[in-house]
């Protein structure tokens, strides 16, 4: 079962990472046309999705990192979690992330990098504090099960992708319009008009779209990564038992950015109830720990 699911992952991760390759390169083509670009602006449009993809690619994880403000663990001041790591990589048959911690007290995890051979778990300073020895063992298997089952790639990809789309969306939606019809000489054929329109509603709701992808693929592969973290530990009540102190927390992170919340353990802003609608970003934990409490 969980062999198909990666499969499936990567084919979804495939589908996924090219259907927001056009995202970007309609949304650039449109500022390009707003700025009278002319036939350059499908130039301009493929060459700057061509080239955000490649660099998103190599340096997703640096990108992440540096949203967050993480630092490298190392095994002086991190000995208790570079050494279960060690073992988990052994039980898992997977080469050994790079490890960084967030100086946060509220306890979360996320795990970034673009495949298993460059690959990167993140904690808090609050999840070491605050979790046991198979609690924590629990969540760092739960962030290596996303990198076995290939999530790391797309969720990366998409936080990156996602920045761009918002970053320009909000350039076009603030200056773009004012500036075209500022230029305007009334001339303007119906069709250039239908395209204007069109266009600025594209990007309008271009940040939506990435924001639901993020939300759909992030709640439907925690429930994946709990259960291959218990095939790797062997004991379901660690992951439980964090979780449910992840459930209790009620402080949320100081400086997490929106683009990457998806990626997290846990909500990262720490909502007091719960939200199972279209607009969460994580499953329930008290399905996930139901879940968890069913495996025998």
């Amino acid at each position: 079962m969980i062999l198909k699911a990666v499969r499936d992952n990567k084919i979804q991760s495939y589908a996924i990472v090219l259907g927001f390759l056009v995202i970007v390169a309609l949304v650039i083509y449109f500022v390009c046309y707003y700025m009278d670009l002319g036939p350059m602006s499908i130039v301009i449009a493929v060459a700057f999705s061509s080239i955000s993809s490649i660099i998103a690619y190599f340096n997703c994880d640096k990108m992440v990192l540096a949203m967050n403000g993480a630092r490298p663990a190392t095994k002086e001041q991190d000995q208790l979690l570079s050494s279960l790591l060690d073992g988990l990589c052994i039980a898992s048959g997977l080469p050994r992330p790079k490890l960084y911690v967030i100086n946060d007290p509220s306890p979360n995890a996320f795990a970034t990098g673009r495949n298993p051979q460059n690959a990167v778990i993140c904690v808090t300073t609050g999840l070491l504090a605050k979790m046991d020895k198979y609690e924590l063992e629990g969540v760092l298997a739960h962030e290596l099960s996303h990198i076995k089952n290939y999530d790391i790639l797309l969720s990366t990809v998409i936080s990156v992708f996602a920045g761009f789309v918002v970053m320009i969306s909000d350039f076009v939606l603030r200056y773009g319009f004012r500036r075209r019809r500022s230029d305007d000489d009334g001339d303007s054929s119906p069709i250039e008009i239908v395209l204007l329109i069109v266009g600025l509603i594209f990007i309008a709701l271009s940040p939506i779209f990435t924001k639901l992808i993020q939300l759909a693929v992030s709640r439907k592969r925690e429930y994946l990564a709990d259960a291959t973290a218990v095939e790797f530990t062997r004991n379901p009540n660690g992951l439980a038992s964090a979780l449910r102190k992840l459930q209790e927390e009620t402080t949320g992170m100081r400086n997490v950015s929106k683009a990457t919340a998806h990626m997290y353990i846990s909500d990262p802003s720490k909502k007091k109830k719960e939200k199972t609608d279209i607009f969460s970003t994580h499953p329930p934990l008290s399905e996930r720990i139901a879940r968890l409490e069913n495996i025998n």
